[in-house]
């Protein structure tokens, strides 16, 4: 479930985004951990013990070693322009947003889409 970030928030926020990714997917099976440069992931460390999987950093200022993750990030600025506030922006906006994101099927996946390989079902999208 997406959630938004309350303005910029340093310290315990960084904390709590590790434990928001323990809580999201403890118990599901992690093979490998790509987490970004930024402090978010200061603590690394700690979430590869948490998630039992070791983490692969890509070398600084080297986006194409996370291509798959780089293009993701950009597919919501088809519902939210960039420089655009997302003040107005309602939470069914944004829920909506993610499963049609969830739903899209992806090359990477063998044309699946992530719900169906997350969930370990097909979906009949014609």
């Amino acid at each position: 479930m997406p959630c938004r970030r309350q303005g910029r928030q340093e310290g315990k926020a960084h904390a709590e985004a590790s434990e928001a990714t323990e809580r999201a997917l403890g118990g599901e099976a992690v093979h490998t951990v790509a987490p970004g440069r930024g402090k978010e992931f200061s603590d690394a460390e700690g979430l590869q013990e948490a998630l039992g999987a070791p983490a692969c950093f890509c070398h600084p200022r080297h986006p194409w070693e996370r291509g798959t993750n780089e293009n993701t990030n950009g597919l919501p600025r088809d519902w939210f322009p960039k420089g655009g506030s997302l003040d107005d922006v309602s939470d069914s906006e944004v829920q909506e947003a993610c499963d049609s994101l969830n739903r899209r099927p992806r090359k990477r996946l063998k044309w699946k889409c992530p719900w169906e390989v997350y969930h370990h079902q097909s979906l009949h999208l014609l």
